[in-house]
């Protein structure tokens, strides 16, 4: 069963820290193991609320920044984790292109339209194992 890897602030919760309930109500509706994964540093978590989170939550804090396709390499060796165990959506592009330069399959996620039903689609074509 895949890992679902959600990107934190923007996505999962807003700038403020507040929780995106609709999509975590989505979320939960699957099985699968989920990881937040962040860009923030460990004093920015009570910030974003980040450590009040039911899921586990992963950051380089800004070392590599999610922007580097070593990030993701990163994130693979110390979470046990390969890139046929994951499927991924972000609201920053550059960080969707950079999981997709190392074979994750991703989603570019608008946290301004907030498309949840594009979203459920992506994560129903990709969250079963192959």
């Amino acid at each position: 069963m895949k890992t679902i890897l959600v990107d934190a602030v923007y996505t999962l919760v807003s700038e403020t820290g507040e929780l995106n309930h609709e999509m975590f109500n989505l979320l939960e509706s699957y099985p699968n193991p989920k990881l937040v994964v962040s860009n923030a540093p460990l004093e920015m978590f009570c910030k974003y609320n980040l450590d009040k989170l039911s899921y586990k939550v992963f950051t380089l804090q800004r070392n590599p920044l999610k922007t580097d396709p070593n990030y993701f390499l990163m994130l693979f060796e110390e979470e046990n984790l390969s890139v046929n165990d994951v499927i991924y959506f972000e609201h920053d592009s550059a960080s969707v292109e950079s999981a997709q330069s190392v074979g994750i399959i991703a989603h570019h996620y608008n946290e301004h339209t907030k498309d949840l039903v594009a979203l459920k689609k992506f994560l129903d074509e990709n969250v079963a194992s192959e």
